[in-house]
Order: C-alpha cells, then sequence, then structure tokens
C-alpha cells in the first residue's frame, strides 16, 4: 500500500505548471511552481517543518511546549500543522491587513491568534514582532520562532525546493522570479541554483511601502519609504537575516492595485485559484519581459492558496472600495450605482444649524442639500459651518436659511462623468443626480475621485 504515515509527509513535490494566456506576450517559457498543492496550501509548509526539527534538535523546543510566531497567516498555517502531530500548542500574532480567512483558518486548526495594528513601528510595543516577543518571554517553556531571522528558513528551500525547480526544469531554468517577504524562499532557492549555475538570475519582487528595492540597489535602508500597503506576504519594513541581498540579480516593484488584478486574471486566464501574492508575481514578470529571450526557462512561484482571500481580492465590494475594479466609469449613474439605494439626506430650511450639525455627525458626511416646500433651495457645507461659528458662536441656534449657500446643481443619470466633473468647484462641493422617479442622490468630490482609475 501507498501511504503518508502522517500529513508532514505530503509536503514537497508541488508541480511545475506552464502558464499561457495570462503571460503570451514573454517570449520565454513560463513554468509556475504551484505551492498550494502543499497540505497548509503555501510555500510555508516547509520551512515550519524545518524550523521546528531544528528547533527540536538542538533543545530551543522541548516537549509540550508552545510555540509562538508572528505571522501573515502562511507560515502560522504551516507551523499548526506541524504542532497538531508533534503536540504542541500554538500562538500565532498577526496584523490586522491580513485576510478574515487567515485568521479563520489558524483557528480552525487550533491556534491561539493575537490581532495586533499594521500602521505601527516595528519597533513599537503594540507591533506584531514586539507582541511576539513579548508573548515569548511571558510564556513558560515557550520558542519564539522569528522565521524573518530563523536561518532554518532559507535552509528548507535551499534542501527542498532549490533541488525541486533543478530536477523538474531538467536543469534548464534560467530565471527564478519569487515575491520576497521573510527572504527564506528566494535566498535557499537563489543560492541552490546559482550553485549549480552561477548564470541562472533571481529576481524578487517587491511592493511600494517596502524597503527591499531601494536597500538593495543602494545600500540605502530609507524609512521615508515605509507605509502601509495593503498587498500581503511580500514586502518589509525591516531587513530580515533570511534576505541574502548577494544572491539576488534585481527586484522589481508592484502596486496593490495591479497585484490585486493580476491575482483575479490568474484564476480566470489560468484556472490556477491562488494568492496576492502570485498576482504581483505575474505582474512583476511582465515589467521585466524585456529581460527574458525565446530559449529561456522562466519559473515563478505561486506561494498560497486564493482561498485565504475570498473576503478580499476575490470580492467585487473589496475591490471597488478601493478602486481596483476596471470598471468603465462613464455617466453620473455609474458613480452612485454602487449605493444609489441610499436616502438622501436633507435639512429644511427654517430647521437650526444644529440640526445640520447633528447629522453631518451621525451620517459622516460633509454636504447637505437644504429643502423647503418647492423643493431645493439652498445647500450647506461643513467647511462653511464652521466658518460661520468661528464668527458667531451662537450660529448653532440659528435657521439654517440664515447661513446656507447655493444649491447643488442637479444632473440626469446620463449626464457624461466629464460634465459632471466641471461642475466641482471652489464653491462648491456637490452635485445632485435626478434618479428620475421623484428622488436625488448626491455625488461628492470623494465619490469622483474614487472612479478614478
Amino acid at each position: 500500500m501507498d501511504f503518508s504515515k502522517n500529513i508532514l509527509e505530503t509536503i514537497g513535490n508541488t508541480p511545475l505548471v506552464k502558464l499561457n494566456k495570462i503571460v503570451a506576450e514573454i517570449d520565454a517559457l513560463v513554468l509556475a511552481k504551484v505551492e498550494t498543492f502543499n497540505p497548509g496550501n503555501s510555500v510555508k509548509d516547509r520551512m515550519a517543518v524545518k524550523m521546528i526539527e531544528d528547533a527540536e534538535a538542538d533543545g530551543r523546543l522541548k516537549p509540550g511546549g508552545t510555540i509562538i510566531e508572528g505571522t501573515s497567516g502562511n507560515t502560522g498555517m504551516g507551523l499548526a500543522l506541524v504542532a497538531i502531530i508533534k503536540g504542541y500548542k500554538l500562538i500565532c500574532v498577526i496584523s490586522d491587513k491580513q485576510s478574515k480567512e487567515k485568521m479563520d483558518i489558524l483557528r480552525a486548526v487550533g491556534a491561539k491568534v493575537v490581532v495586533c495594528p499594521t500602521d505601527v513601528e516595528p519597533t513599537d510595543p503594540r507591533s506584531y514582532y514586539s507582541v511576539s516577543k513579548r508573548l515569548a518571554s511571558e510564556t513558560p517553556n515557550s520558542w519564539y520562532v522569528n522565521q524573518y531571522d530563523n536561518m532554518s528558513n532559507s535552509l528548507a528551500h535551499y534542501e527542498q525546493t532549490g533541488p525541486e525547480i533543478w530536477k523538474q526544469t531538467d536543469g534548464k531554468i534560467t530565471h527564478f522570479v519569487v515575491g520576497v517577504g521573510t527572504g527564506g524562499t528566494i535566498s535557499g532557492v537563489g543560492r541552490y541554483l546559482k550553485e549549480k549555475n552561477p548564470n541562472i538570475k533571481i529576481w524578487g519582487i517587491d511592493t511600494y511601502g517596502s524597503v527591499f528595492k531601494k536597500y538593495h540597489e543602494t545600500g540605502i535602508f530609507d524609512e521615508n519609504e515605509i507605509y502601509s500597503y495593503i498587498t500581503e506576504g511580500i514586502g518589509e519594513d525591516i531587513l530580515p537575516k533570511n534576505v541574502d541581498f548577494s544572491l539576488i540579480d534585481g527586484f522589481t516593484k508592484v502596486t496593490d492595485k495591479d497585484a490585486a488584478v493580476y491575482t483575479r486574471k490568474i484564476a480566470l486566464e489560468e484556472a490556477i485559484f491562488v494568492g496576492n501574492s502570485a498576482g504581483a508575481c505575474i505582474k512583476g514578470l511582465l515589467q521585466l519581459k524585456e529581460h527574458f529571450k525565446p530559449d529561456d526557462v522562466v519559473v515563478v512561484l505561486f506561494h498560497d492558496s486564493g482561498s485565504r482571500y475570498v473576503g478580499k481580492m476575490f470580492n467585487d465590494d473589496w475591490m471597488r472600495e478601493r478602486g481596483f475594479l476596471e470598471e468603465n466609469v462613464t455617466k453620473a449613474e455609474d458613480v452612485i450605482k454602487d449605493h444609489i439605494d441610499k436616502q438622501l439626506i436633507v435639512v429644511r430650511t427654517e430647521e437650526l444649524v444644529s440640526h445640520a450639525i447633528e447629522r453631518m455627525r451621525k451620517y459622516k458626511i460633509s454636504q447637505i442639500p437644504v429643502v423647503d416646500i418647492n423643493g431645493f433651495v439652498g445647500s450647506v457645507d461643513e467647511t462653511d459651518l464652521f466658518r460661520s461659528y468661528v464668527a458667531d458662536k451662537n450660529v448653532a441656534e440659528k435657521p439654517i436659511k440664515d447661513v446656507m449657500g447655493k444649491p447643488f446643481p442637479i444632473v440626469k443619470l446620463g449626464t457624461p462623468i466629464e460634465e459632471v466633473s466641471k461642475l466641482f468647484t471652489k464653491e462648491n462641493d456637490a452635485v445632485l443626480v435626478d434618479l428620475e422617479n421623484g428622488n436625488h442622490h448626491i455625488i461628492t468630490k470623494y465619490d469622483i475621485i474614487g472612479s478614478i482609475k
């Protein structure tokens, strides 16, 4: 009989799959190393086993102990599988930008999940780096994995992933392209491949908000480059020890939008349901296309499964909210279609200024049309109300008609977006849309900006 003794024995030997439509403009053979075939559905299964086994061997991890790690989700899943099989407890510290699916999956496999804010410095006591270290110091019989600086990470890929790729391509690989986060995959695979053939080029995919590309090119760690980004699993605001920059031939950066858009394209054009970093890798690959020749064999690694991003990149509403969805906005109705059912908030001429202020607070809006029995007769804007209050502290008890400005312009549903945009001036911050059923909707500058692709 042919069977595995436990689930950990199924890790590795993932398939290499030829990409076709999505890389049609690349004049080379492009192969994807699809790591979703690992039991934890990501490349991180490989190094999770290696890091734990090495820690067991040298006594850092003792029987019945607690494993503690800061993770974007995938390493946590790999650690969870090993913890279940080997009888350890697991605490995963994760940032709040990670998908809900990742958090739910970790809990489903027995991990305790601690969520930390994303927009803080690595040294901030609230960061997931700091919280991981603190929990490790406070928890008896625990081991802090630290995948960023734990060299068993890259060693796993040197011993497993690199040799697999070399064997699967019959040594014909010319380029390896992969997203860089902890650096274990690119450094481990890169070292093995360059030992086999120093001419193989190793390309890292970085994201905007990360320090890798500039540091590799200049040796400068530029803190001005660090800011929050959406793409998961790649990029860093630190320099992990696992990133061996001497093995990397170059980086290219990919925007959050492109990474999200191409994540969906992979599913639709290649029938491969993979995660956010894979989208970044494909877009990065296309940005590097001038580096590839017809006889080249390019291997790109797909880190994880699309199932972990169903509520994000694969959700139209999530994509639309961030302006990532490729929609053609040409008319007024296109701008409001996603919230056309919301009631138009108005204020009447005889109501007090305090009523308008309260509605702005309650509904989190900045402009309100003013009506009387004849229809729209004016408007109020938070900036104008603020100026009125500075001039007269008693303005809150005055009627709206004493402070209101001109009524907002009204357009039809089919009005071209260019014409709508021209109606916004220093004196006018909103436009009303006639819904042709006796009701109206409002378009603000924010809505126009949100429609820009």
